[in-house]
């Protein structure tokens, strides 16, 4: 099994943008204020299909949401990471039988030992870094 990498270079980023197509969103808030809801709407916006996967919620942005990424059926290109540091090594554990193309953890999150696990499983890791702000530096606004 090929060896996933950390992604940090903005070719790379822009490739894994462009060929994804669906992004479960972990941690999706229902409130519209909160960082994840206004990224979420952002992708869906711009043609991803979206997962939310969210406890205790039945719908977030006229989407279906599952519990947990257990519950994810399908291919999912990304797992878009919107956790505490400290609650994403279980999400990692996972993501492995889900096997995202990529899981990126959003600004502010990082997990090395999270992303080691996810890497030796042959998926892709992005830390520290929005989703959002990417897409919209590496397309443009009206990508």
């Amino acid at each position: 099994m090929p060896q996933g990498e950390i992604i940090t270079d903005d070719a790379r980023i822009r490739r894994l943008l462009s060929d994804a197509k669906t992004v479960a969103v972990l941690g999706l808030s229902p409130k519209p204020g909160r960082d994840s809801y206004r990224v979420a709407e952002y992708l869906k916006s711009k043609g991803f299909r979206i997962i939310p996967v969210r406890p205790a919620q039945t719908e977030i942005l006229g989407e279906k949401v599952v519990a947990s990424l257990a519950e994810v059926a399908g291919p999912v290109d990304i797992v878009d990471v919107f956790r505490s540091p400290e609650q994403v090594l279980p999400h990692a554990r996972e993501a492995i039988a889900l096997r995202p193309k990529v899981f990126w953890m959003q600004e502010g999150i990082a997990h090395q030992e999270a992303a080691e696990l996810l890497m030796a499983a042959g998926i892709d890791v992005v830390m520290d870094r929005c989703i959002k702000k990417d897409h919209e530096r590496l397309f443009g606004l009206s990508a």
